[in-house]
């Protein structure tokens, strides 16, 4: 057993350790509210000599004690605690719950500054996308062999942190293991594009379109091929060593179920959306139109990215940067609400405001209206505040004394105390808060819903159970053999599993509506590789 975090550094500790510096920060309002408080005070210090005078000279003259008591009055019930409290209050409650719902607010600035946003831009990997792509096509160019290229793609690729990298990686290892043992690469490089090395002494690329045509790599024969790809929202990888292009990989990127949902809701808010990436532009348009983004930025470089949210600021937009990778970082940090996801790198985490922890979309319209709604009370808080005050220091000064009302200072306390409890409780309304219309999760539930019910049936035997078989790689023992039976026994609607070492295979009897990808998608994440025969 490894442990992986300990002690302050867990993700408990984590989330602990921002909840308490949202709550400890103060937001621009805030501020605020004590630079009122700072004049109010004198203010009121100031009201209360005077009405002391008034009543003393002119009112009851020579009546000390009752001139006395409307002074007292007025510096009691003109207490700033209402004010005070109006903003800190619903500060801590709006970080609770969005903690809550998975939305870690790093300060009160940004739970502020996030009602006001009205642009939002997207990184399409891990945020738009699942952020796990896949192989899904090998082409390769005139007298090439695709263990040769795939030898060469995994001794570049290993040294990079992309998750196209990583794929591309997983592919080559499932084909043969140490395929890259014994190559030699020196001068790694991660380039405008795409990585460089020297491997074995040749020069070797690995990126886009753009970074072969600046390296004078010949790209004729492939990109018919490349540009039928990206219309199906795949990504070319083109590989290329001593300037001669070796062949291509087309890898694809899953879109979330709630991208589409999180980019409507932000919609209805009146938010723009823009999608950033690095793809070419005809694939990142087929995933644009999946989820039915407002602008798209395709072929972007990580400089780039920070380029355009300034320039966004600069033409007066309100702008929140969602991203997850190190390449986001800059455009997170420049941002007026940088927002990461939890899956994200550490890096990312770090530049930004917000950070969601379930790496949802939708979590991004729920940070907005939580602010909204955070803000709404702050502004309801303040008004109390200020008209509690403004009618009842003229009563406690004794302006309705000629119609027989005064306040002495124990109605007055009274007063004052129900002041700072009314806002302390309209502060805590936002305890009711939850995410609204999530639709994405109603139909999640519902469908779960159903498929128990059909689960159900099929066991009493009212619906046919299909045989599948799989077959699986990667597994050396019995150990393994039992990984692979939990993880498909787990599947709702599987029964009847059956994994022979020997002859590589997964044999079960699975629901009408159990698919074939879910089931190779529980193999592979037992660690195995997984087709359905």
């Amino acid at each position: 057993m490894r442990a992986s975090a300990v002690g302050d550094d867990t993700t408990l500790s984590s989330i602990i350790r921002l909840v308490d510096e949202a709550t400890n920060s103060k937001a621009p309002v805030e501020r605020q509210a004590d630079r009122i408080a700072g004049v109010f005070v004198p203010i009121v210090l100031v009201l209360a000599t005077l009405t002391f005078v008034l009543w003393l000279v002119l009112v009851v003259p020579g009546d000390v004690a009752t001139a006395f008591n409307h002074a007292v009055s007025v510096l009691v019930i003109s207490c700033p605690c209402a004010l005070g409290l109006a903003t800190p209050t619903a500060i801590m409650v709006g970080t609770e719950r969005g903690a809550k719902s998975g939305i870690l607010i790093k300060s009160a600035e940004a739970l502020e500054t996030a009602c006001n946003v009205n642009t939002v831009v997207l990184d399409k990997t891990g945020t738009i996308t699942e952020g796990a792509p896949r192989v899904h096509d090998v082409v390769l160019a005139d007298g090439m062999d695709e263990l040769d290229l795939l030898r060469v793609a995994v001794s570049l690729e290993r040294k990079s942190e992309h998750p196209l990298a990583e794929a591309i990686c997983a592919y080559a290892d499932a084909r043969a293991k140490d395929m890259d043992a014994g190559v030699t690469v020196e001068d790694f490089e991660q380039v405008s594009g795409g990585v460089s090395a020297i491997v074995d002494g040749d020069k070797v690329l690995a990126g886009n379109a753009r970074l072969m045509a600046d390296e004078a790599v010949d790209l004729h024969a492939l990109e018919a091929r490349a540009n039928v790809f990206a219309g199906q929202a795949k990504t070319p990888l083109f590989f290329a060593r001593g300037g001669r292009v070796l062949g291509m990989v087309a890898v694809a990127d899953v879109v979330k179920e709630t991208s589409r949902e999180a980019v409507e809701r932000l919609r209805d808010m009146g938010v723009r959306t823009i999608m950033l990436t690095g793809d070419q532009a005809r694939t990142a348009q087929v995933i644009a139109d999946q989820v039915g983004v407002d602008e798209v930025v395709a072929g972007v470089m990580p400089e780039q990215k920070e380029r355009k949210v300034r320039e966004l600021q600069s033409a007066g937009d309100r702008v929140a940067m969602v991203g997850d990778g190190i390449n986001d970082a800059p455009a997170l940090a420049s941002a007026d609400v940088g927002i990461a996801i939890g899956a994200g790198t550490d890096v990312a985490i770090k530049s930004a405001d917000v950070v969601l922890m379930r790496s949802d979309p939708l979590d991004v319209a729920a940070a907005i209206e939580l602010s909204c709604a955070t803000m709404r009370d702050i502004r309801q808080n303040l008004f109390w505040a200020l008209f509690y005050n403004a009618v009842c220091i003229p009563v406690a000064m004794g302006v309705l004394s000629p119609l027989g009302i005064t306040l002495n200072p124990m109605i007055a306390a009274a007063a004052m105390g129900f002041s700072s409890v009314f806002v302390v409780c309209n502060a805590l309304r936002l305890f009711a808060w939850k995410p609204r219309g999530r639709r994405g999760i109603a139909t999640a539930v519902g469908a779960d819903l159903a498929y128990d019910a059909s689960t159900e049936a099929q066991e009493e035997g009212s619906e046919k159970m299909a045989e599948k078989i799989l077959n699986v790689e990667g597994m050396s023992c019995q150990h393994c053999v039992a990984r692979v039976t939990d993880a498909l026994g787990a599947v709702k609607g599987v029964k009847n599993v059956s994994v022979s070492l020997e002859d590589g295979t997964a044999t079960l009897e699975a629901g009408l509506l159990v698919s074939d990808d879910r089931l190779v998608r529980a193999v592979e994440d037992a660690g195995y590789k997984a087709t359905v025969a």
